[in-house]
This record gives C-alpha cells, structure tokens and sequence, in this order.
C-alpha cells in the first residue's frame, strides 16, 4: 500500500489530468471558511475550523468518521448554519444566502437520480429549473453525457444502468449548471474499487479541464492523495495540516496526520538529550515531546525507511510476507513484542522467508514521537 501511494501522488498530475484547462470556461470561486464553529449538544462538529481554498482548486477533507467533514461540506452548501464564523465565497459572505442560490452543485455518495427520468432528463434537470429552453438543455446534457462517456446511455433510466454509470450521471447534472463550487461528499464510497478508480481519475480530468473549484469528502487516503491539489487533514472539527499530497506523507505536521496518511510503525525507543535511540541508532526528533530521559518512548518509522538483514541470531523474526507487485512488505516480530512492516523490493525479499532471524535498522533521519496509546483514534 505505502509503495502505491508513492506512485499516486507523485504521477496523478501527469496522469491523471490530461491536456490543458479549458479557459472558455468559466473559472471556480475562491472559497474561505473562517472560524467555523458547530456543535451538536455536547459534540463539536467544528471546532474554529478555517480554510481559504483557491479559484480552480481540487481540495479534500480527509479524516476518520466524526471528525466535522461532512459538517464543512453541509455548511459551505448551506443545508446546516454554524454556531459561529462565516462562510466567503470570493469574498462575499454568503451565510443568509439560501442553498439553492449559492452557485454549488453537488454530488452525494447516494446517486439520487430521479427513477421516472433517464439520464438526459437527469442531466438536464437542474437547467429545466432554471428555466433554460428546451433545445439547450438537450444540447448542453449531450455535452455532459460524451463528457462523462455516457452519450450512448442517454435514453436509459437509472434502474438500467450500473452504479459506477448512475454516479457519472450525477456527476454531469452537477456539472450541467455551471457551478463556480462543486461539492462531493463521499461520492465514490458505494462503488467497488475497480470502478472507484476510474471514476476518481475522470472527475479529476473533469475538473482540471473545468477549473471548477472543488472540495471533496473523503475518509480514504488513497482516494485523497491521488486526486487532490491539496489534502486538508480533520480530527475533532479541527484542522491538523493542510498540504500538497507528497509533503503531507513526507512531512507530517503531527503524529495524528503522520499514523492516518499512509501506513506507520510504531516502534519503541529511549529518549536522549539529543533525539531517541531507535533501533541501535540515534536520530534527531522533530516536533517536541516531555518524556525523562533514558525513558521508553513509541516513534513512527514508514516500511520504507526501515533496513532488514537476514542473520543467524537477530531480535527480529519475520511472520509473514505479502507480494505488493514491484514492493514486498514483511511483517517481523520485533524483539517478541511488537509487530513491524519494512518494504523491500521484491528481488530483494526473495531469500528471506518467514521463520527467518533478522536485523532491523533505520534509514530515517528524523521521527515522530507518537501519541500515546490511549489517544490513538479509529480510521
């Protein structure tokens, strides 16, 4: 999983978003959120949330469930009212302004297509509202549809098609009015992985192409790091880091953002003046941490930052291996107590077998102090 991340996030610009923005049409809204509070008796859904997002920009929230996401997202659509703080759509305030006024389309994880229509009338249903004339709505839903790859399906009813079609269809009656602000919320959730994938990158070519400024839900990191300008990390209506998709796996903010994106070891340590002994080694601490000195401590360390060696005695034994194609993890049983995942290249783990003794060591020139067990959250 670490190794395909990797990939993600550094090729879904080039790949994932083909040809150049469409500057004919018209650009997305800048967006700020500014001291969002919501409660919900003694829960804070939001908890002085605030987020600026760009013109043109792909934003998601990512985070595990009730950490204020879909509050945001209901908020800035305008179906829920915060306690406190303001909502700015290129710089005007647009909380008195009811939903269906604010220039938002949106696409749920339920389709919610309507069953007596097919998917033309579907498309075109949110123009027919707006009063646009017969011809242009048939006209400008066609366009939607060979944008989507769905012009041969046009006539069907959404019983008639698959879930991955249904979604498409909602996600050109989004797009068919125009929207300055496209909200997605959890839209991919109910399709399987196949079509997750293909669905995630064409909304991404969509939006590149669009410029339509968008911000999408999502409790899967994969999902966010492969289809985001930036990802913007909840826990508890708060904010825990903002970042282009490759610095907040390299560069975590906290040790939430740092065990949430991507997969992390925990591995013990002793606290020194200058840093942790981990693994025989010293290596500096980023962030600060209280701990006594020559105390026990757990740090995080990624699979990849990890070094292994096959010995004859060693404080490792490997359980198992699985096969990530091009990248095999192993999980080793360090010093009988703890579990550990290191990456390897496939050629390499070849000759170490489960059962094996192993050394392990660490590439990493800095760690994380995690949080303590009893704080630790649920994905």
């Amino acid at each position: 999983m670490t190794e395909m991340l990797r990939v993600s996030m550094s090729t879904h610009r080039a790949d994932v978003t083909p040809g150049t923005p469409d500057r004919s049409v018209r650009q997305g809204a800048s967006v700020e959120l500014l001291d969002l509070h919501r409660h919900f008796g003694a829960t804070r859904a939001l908890d002085g949330m605030s987020l600026v997002i760009e013109p043109g920009e792909l934003v998601s929230l990512l985070g595990p469930s009730g950490c204020g996401k879909t509050t945001a997202l209901r908020v800035l659509a305008g179906f829920d009212v915060p306690d406190s703080g303001k909502v700015l759509v290129d710089g005007r305030d647009i909380g008195r302004v009811p939903s269906q006024d604010r220039d938002m389309g949106m696409v749920f994880q339920s389709y919610s297509l309507f069953p007596n229509m097919d998917a033309r009338d579907n498309v075109a249903f949110g123009l027919r509202m707006r009063g646009v004339k017969k011809g242009e709505r048939r006209r400008r839903a066609a366009e939607l549809l060979e944008m989507v790859g769905l012009i041969k399906e046009a006539r069907k009813y959404p019983h008639q098609l698959s879930g991955g079609q249904q979604q498409r269809v909602a996600l050109a009656r989004a797009l068919a009015i125009e929207p300055r602000v496209l909200l997605l919320d959890e839209p991919l959730s109910a399709l399987d992985a196949k079509v997750r994938v293909q669905l995630r990158e064409q909304i991404r070519a969509l939006q590149t192409r669009l410029q339509t400024t968008t911000v999408f839900v999502t409790h899967d990191q994969e999902e966010a790091l492969s289809i985001s300008d930036r990802v913007c990390v909840m826990r508890s209506g708060r904010i825990e880091q903002v970042d282009v998709p490759s610095l907040l796996y390299a560069r975590p903010a906290t040790p939430f953002v740092a065990e949430f994106v991507g997969t992390m070891n925990r591995i013990p340590a002793r606290a020194t003046s200058s840093g942790v002994v981990v693994l025989g080694r010293q290596v500096p601490v980023r962030g600060s941490f209280r701990v006594a000195l020559g105390s026990t401590v757990d740090v995080l360390v990624r699979p990849e930052e990890l070094t292994i060696s096959a010995v004859g005695v060693g404080t490792g034994v490997v359980m198992g291996k699985t096969f990530f194609g091009a990248v095999t993890r192993l999980a080793v049983l360090l010093d009988g107590a703890v579990t550990v995942q290191v990456d390897k290249s496939t050629a390499d783990a070849a000759s170490i077998d489960p059962g094996a003794a192993v050394e392990l060591g660490v590439l990493a020139t800095e760690v994380m102090v995690a949080e303590p067990e009893g704080e630790r959250w649920t994905r």
